[in-house]
């Protein structure tokens, strides 16, 4: 067999991730902002738009002493995303404002604009794909590609392509990516986190030793706190120690279908597919509150809250053509502590009406005996819309007048305390 011919079926899966993605954008507009620790979070822009009205569009003129910083911030809202420059001082996605702010007062705080990363996540996507065909897409900053039978994919086992990507990326965007590039995406996915930013690292299917197994077992996507907290317990912290378990022995402490998943993981097998369309599983909308509210004393506005939250759900859902039959609802209370509770309908929906009126029969069995820190609202079992379903029928519009005079609606409709 010719080498060109064998190379050619050597198995190359890339997963790039796009650097510190929505801090990345922000400093599109605000140049004069690099280098610096800038954390993203939140999603009200008036802070922004207050610059804006004081300087003008000249965005990259604002001097830095005119931004908000998080020392100056006062609520519950969580990090999106942070510059590394912010990262060095133990700041990272996830973490609350409030907490960020006490390790890292200086940083500059800047709001999502979710509209502006949108376009730019179409836009990196599209690059990607005029060069590489076969994309999975993984999120907004994050996509796999197939090399394999890519031309110049298997070159220098795909560093020249992925150096390609990133260039066209860059030049078209000003946006740096990083990229891994591996047998398959398991080992590609921790492969992108190797050369953070703008980096590319390229592994074989020989390097599962030297490279994968010295790496914490929390490299592994889909090994999360409680488990990875569990395997230290039992004396297994790193992927190679894993890989030596007996398979036996994590079946008996992991259970048969994750304790076998486990075994594969740290062999570094994984023959899943780029899945170039996948259908959604549930779309939900949810909000955190600037402060607890309580089921009796907020009614009103909780009530609001719901209404419009069941109005967004149905909004997603009919704008990309999906109908759903099972209707959820997500609490969040005082003491972090989480409730969920389900209700399915006969037939799938999109109209919020119905939507609200079966998360009000979920609510009915939730406690509310607590104060409430988040409120969401979930549709599951999700299908194709077609004329067979009660989304042909005319939709009812939920709030046409104020919110208020919406949650009384909706009390009446649903004998809920909303």
């Amino acid at each position: 067999m010719p080498p060109e011919q064998a190379a050619s079926s050597t198995r190359r899966i890339a997963h790039l991730d796009m650097d510190a993605f929505y801090a990345s954008v922000e400093l599109l507009r605000y140049p004069q902002l690099k280098g610096l620790p800038v954390v993203i979070g939140g999603g009200r822009r008036r802070d922004d738009d207050a610059l804006r009205q004081r300087f003008g569009d000249a965005l990259a003129d604002i001097p830095v002493a005119a931004f908000p910083v998080l020392k100056d911030y006062v609520g519950r809202g969580v990090i999106t995303t942070a510059t590394y420059a912010a990262r060095q001082f133990g700041v990272g996605s996830a973490m609350g404002l409030m907490k960020a702010a006490k390790l890292c007062p200086q940083a500059i705080l800047l709001p999502v604009d979710f509209e502006e990363i949108r376009r730019y996540s179409r836009q990196f996507k599209a690059i990607a794909t005029s060069i590489v065909p076969l994309m999975e897409d993984r999120g907004v900053d994050e996509i796999y590609l197939d090399f394999t039978d890519v031309p110049g994919g298997q070159r220098e086992g795909g560093r020249v392509l992925a150096r390609l990507i990133q260039k066209a990326i860059h030049d078209t965007t000003g946006l740096t990516c990083s990229v891994g590039v591996a047998p398959n995406k398991l080992i590609a996915k921790m492969a992108s986190e190797f050369n953070k930013p703008n980096g590319i690292s390229v592994v074989h299917e020989g390097d599962l030793q030297t490279l994968i197994w010295p790496l914490s077992c929390r490299k592994i996507n889909g090994i999360g706190p409680k488990a990875g907290e569990k395997l230290a317990g039992l004396g297994i912290q790193t992927i190679g120690e894993l890989a030596a378990a007996e398979p036996q022995w994590l079946v008996a402490h992991f259970g048969k279908a994750y304790g076998a998943w486990m075994y594969e993981a740290a062999h570094g097998r994984d023959t899943r597919p780029v899945v170039t369309e996948s259908e959604p599983v549930s779309m939900s909308r949810e909000t955190t509150f600037d402060r607890d509210l309580h089921a009796v004393k907020d009614r009103a506005e909780l009530g609001a809250v719901f209404t419009r939250l069941c109005e967004q759900v149905a909004a997603d859902l009919q704008r990309k053509g999906y109908v759903g039959k099972t209707i959820g609802i997500k609490l969040r209370y005082d003491d972090f502590k989480i409730a969920t509770r389900d209700h399915s309908l006969s037939l799938p929906t999109d109209d919020a009406v119905r939507i609200r009126q079966a998360a009000g029969q979920s609510l009915k069995r939730a406690p509310l005996d607590k104060r409430l820190r988040l409120l969401g609202v979930r549709v599951g079992a999700l299908s194709k819309r077609d004329a067979a379903t009660d989304s042909s029928d005319k939709k009812t519009p939920l709030a046409q007048t104020a919110p208020a005079q919406a949650a009384i609606h909706f009390e009446a409709q649903t004998g809920w305390l909303f």
